[in-house]
């Protein structure tokens, strides 16, 4: 019986997204036992051949479920103009800052503090980068960085942005790959980044690590495995102020930063820029409240069609989540009509 109503439901022919949105259907009214019931169909789906993975065994769908902080949808951080425009600025500064000292270094300077101005200039640009693909793009910080639980999020490379076209490829929520939207704003910062990188391929990605344990460990092994000798991988670390240049003139590809490196990276920005923060659960301008800022944006621009396309999602979540837009211009209609009304009768 069960399994007769799942195949009315969901085809074995479905894509793996198709189980997602069947999923979030039925979120709302699952039980534990029906969990278990679409967990072993899945399995008795692979076991027949209809299916080639065991998708409800995918760490995308075995992650916890976010917790219900009890926030309305117009509760949720949203960046205002003004807390994008404060941020923004801020770090172009940061950028333009690190870039003028390395690049106008007397060509006498010693080698290693050159080494240390490019990698305080690369640190400012990644971090520009970041934070303008944040505000401006409306892309979600999963589908941009790095999930260590999911090997299909590695984090987006060089190679899967055009910015002659204004594109960027990313794995989707709805776990396929697309096309998101580069604004003008967002490309100057990235040219500008890709040109202090220096890149050795393509491949590397747009956000790197830059955490010094990590990397550390990551030159030391790649170096052994090259066949080179302890002493001479110390002589050759000793040459670099930092080893993120290293693993650029070896092409030694490090990871990218994680969902929660980003939030850390924000946190950081958000105080030194002393943005003006009032919300009851983030002290600081989070990674969602970027794409919340820029949804808010497109809907009250150009309604919730184009939202919902820029956003990725449907048009009905789109009028959920932004139901506070509607509900205050309603307020505003009714206002005036009250006034139109009122003023009637005071004529008569």
């Amino acid at each position: 019986m069960y399994s007769r109503h799942i195949r009315s439901v969901v085809p074995t022919t479905a894509e793996p997204g198709v189980f997602t949105n069947v999923c979030i259907n039925l979120s709302n009214t699952i039980c534990i036992r029906t969990a278990s019931l679409n967990y072993q169909w899945c399995g008795w789906c692979v076991n027949e051949g209809y299916l080639e993975a065991h998708y409800a065994q995918r760490a995308s769908a075995m992650a916890p479920l976010p917790e219900d902080d009890g926030l309305k949808p117009g509760d949720q951080q949203a960046w205002t103009s003004e807390q994008r425009y404060a941020l923004t600025r801020h770090v172009d500064e940061r950028a333009r800052d690190a870039v003028e000292a390395y690049t106008t270094l007397p060509e006498d300077t010693d080698l290693l503090d050159k080494q240390r101005g490019r990698y305080a200039a690369l640190k400012a640009a990644r971090d520009r980068a970041l934070v303008f693909i944040l505000a401006y793009t409306a892309v979600r910080v999963g589908e941009l960085l790095r999930d260590p639980n999911d090997p299909r999020r590695r984090g987006v490379r060089w190679e899967d942005l055009s910015l002659d076209d204004g594109s960027m490829d990313v794995y989707r929520k709805k776990q396929q790959w697309d096309a998101a939207s580069l604004p003008d704003p967002v490309i100057s910062p990235l040219r500008s980044y890709r040109q202090l990188m220096d890149l050795p391929t393509e491949r590397w990605p747009v956000f790197p690590t830059f955490d010094q344990r990590t990397l550390a460990g990551l030159v030391q092994d790649e170096l052994e495995e090259r066949g080179e000798r302890p002493e001479a991988i110390t002589e050759r670390r000793e040459e670099y102020a930092r080893d993120l240049l290293l693993a650029l003139d070896e092409d030694i590809r490090p990871p990218s930063i994680t969902t929660d490196g980003a939030r850390s990276i924000l946190q950081r920005l958000s105080e030194t820029a002393e943005i003006d923060i009032d919300h009851p659960k983030h002290d600081y301008l989070a990674p969602h409240g970027g794409r919340r800022g820029m949804g808010e944006v497109l809907v009250r621009a150009f309604r919730y069609t184009v939202a919902a396309r820029y956003l990725d999602n449907s048009e009905e979540m789109v009028r959920e989540r932004y139901s506070h837009i509607e509900a205050g211009e309603l307020g505003d209609v009714a206002t005036e009509a009250l006034e139109e009304i009122d003023s009637l009768t005071e004529l008569d």
